[in-house]
């Protein structure tokens, strides 16, 4: 089925020109697009294996698995403009907390969903691995309790 103008309309990555990887943080680089279906609650995932960043102190590169949740309302992000987003944490100094709740930030800034949350894996260095996770809930809905819950519940990620 033919899509029409109105669905790609603002979304200036896909196609077949040539993809621009920036090396500095970028969040400009997200777009959205309409959410078809704002009335359900449904969960959309985006799992990213390859995500790195610096550390902030050594410059050393970190290496992590990023995990987005989020239930949308009107507008979603457009996975080509996240990866390219994720892609230019490449060569930021952060510490791994800083990292998840700026792109936690940055998203809800980007869509105003009705619940995000945004969970770091990050590779062991020195012998430790660090778990952080930040999240979101529109505030006075059934999603700020959502956010609370999950919080608490984060204590198990492994």
């Amino acid at each position: 089925m033919p899509r029409n103008d109105k669905e790609t309309e603002g979304l200036s990555l896909l196609g077949n020109k040539k993809t621009v990887y920036r090396d500095d943080y970028a969040p400009e680089v997200l777009e959205t697009f309409i959410n078809k279906h704002p009335e359900n609650d449904y969960m959309v995932t985006f799992n990213c294996p390859e995500f790195t960043s610096l550390c902030p102190i050594t410059g050393q590169p970190d290496f992590a698995k990023i995990v987005i949740n989020y239930i949308p309302d009107e507008r979603m992000v457009e996975s080509k403009s996240l990866k390219l987003y994720l892609f230019s944490f490449r060569n930021r100094g952060d510490f791994h907390e800083d990292c998840v709740n700026i792109i936690m930030k940055d998203l809800v800034k980007l869509m105003d969903p009705k619940y995000l949350e945004v969970k770091g894996v990050f590779t062991p260095r020195g012998g430790i691995a660090i778990y952080p996770f930040a999240n979101y809930g529109r505030k006075g809905t059934k999603y700020e309790k959502l956010a609370e819950d999950r919080l608490f519940a984060s204590f198990d990620i492994k």
